[in-house]
């Protein structure tokens, strides 16, 4: 069974040989340890060693993906941000007039070419692509976290605004992404932090209104030209899980173990049937702290408990240094284990 048959088997709920495994996507400063610890050279080398059944091919990974004749990037804010609870530069409005103003990226810009070679010489795996569209994180920043939050309740019209915008552009810029990719890729992989550790960052019945109605064009979007939709969320998003799934997500990630309710056993007992598993092995302290038989066992409890639609992960792609390599070696070797 190739990775790319296997991982689109799991998702959609059919009989496989094992569970999945991705080893997620290790920060710029962790690959020079891996590579010496593996003995590899490049990213592709080491995935191949460790048996890495899913690429993430995403078009902004490439610095030629827009091309703003002006020099501006996607949602350029104009400065440089450090934190989301920054003041953003459209923290002071309170017209949705005012919105049109705003130098909103244009996808006539995008070119798409660099990603679309990656994604044909990728081989048999499985391919997640299409816009990393963090819409809820660029509003966000178009605003200031604090700003964003309040004008949900002030200015609804005026977030409303933004939203359809920021939104508008990614369903568009995919619509194209999706038309020249074709069946080169497999799943639509697309990302947005509800949670924090302990609960949504807003409350349900905004993420009802402001979230939702572009979330289930998103996962339709997906579905109409046949790929699966996965969805990545940190944080504690155990109360919105059923809309999610209702809203035709085939697919959650990372499912950050240690935030509340979201532990294996929780998500077994609630969701288990309805959705596949993407992540759940802990990076706060398992992965960071703990010996490789430790992370051996942890990911035979996941597998028993979320198996067989589980694809084993980092509960965090971006895995930083802190993660010696022999946990990654250790997960992986379980996760390949029938």
């Amino acid at each position: 069974m190739t990775s790319r048959a296997r991982i689109h088997a799991i998702i959609a709920g059919q009989p496989t040989d094992r569970c999945g495994l991705w080893l997620g996507n290790p920060d710029h400063a962790s690959w020079p340890a891996l590579h010496s610890y593996f003995g590899t050279r490049t990213e592709e080398e080491l995935r191949v060693k460790l048996g890495d059944d899913l690429r993430w091919i995403c078009p902004q990974f490439y610095p030629d993906v827009y091309r703003d004749p002006s020099g501006r990037g996607l949602f350029d804010l104009g400065f440089h941000k450090t934190q989301h609870g920054q003041a953003g530069p459209l923290a002071n409005c309170e017209d949705p007039r005012e919105v049109e103003a705003f130098p909103w990226p244009n996808p006539d810009y995008l070119h798409f070419d660099s990603c679309l070679d990656a994604l044909r010489n990728a081989g048999e795996v499985y391919r997640a692509s299409g816009l990393w569209t963090c819409f809820y994180h660029n509003v966000m920043d178009l605003f200031g976290m604090e700003d964003y939050m309040v004008k949900m309740y002030t200015h609804p019209d005026v977030v409303q605004a933004v939203t359809d915008k920021v939104c508008g552009f990614y369903y568009e810029a995919n619509e194209r992404f999706f038309a020249a990719a074709g069946r080169e890729v497999d799943g639509f992989f697309f990302g947005n932090d509800f949670g924090t550790q302990l609960d949504l960052i807003c409350g349900p019945a905004q993420f009802d209104q402001f979230i939702m109605p572009w979330f289930v064009r998103y996962t339709r979007q997906a579905h109409a030209h046949d790929y699966q939709a996965l969805l990545h969320s940190c944080g504690a998003i155990h109360k919105v899980i059923d809309r999610l799934i209702e809203a035709g997500v085939d697919c959650l990630h990372p499912l950050q173990a240690r935030a509340a309710n979201m532990e294996a056993e929780t998500l077994a007992r609630d969701f288990k049937g309805r959705i596949a598993f993407m992540g759940g092995v802990d990076t706060q302290e398992l992965m960071v702290h703990g010996t490789p038989a430790d992370i051996t066992a942890d990911v035979r409890r996941i597998k028993r408990l979320l198996g067989p639609r589980l694809i084993v992960s980092p509960s965090h792609e971006a895995l930083l240094p802190n993660v010696p390599p022999q946990n990654l070696a250790a997960m992986a070797r379980a996760a390949l284990e029938p």
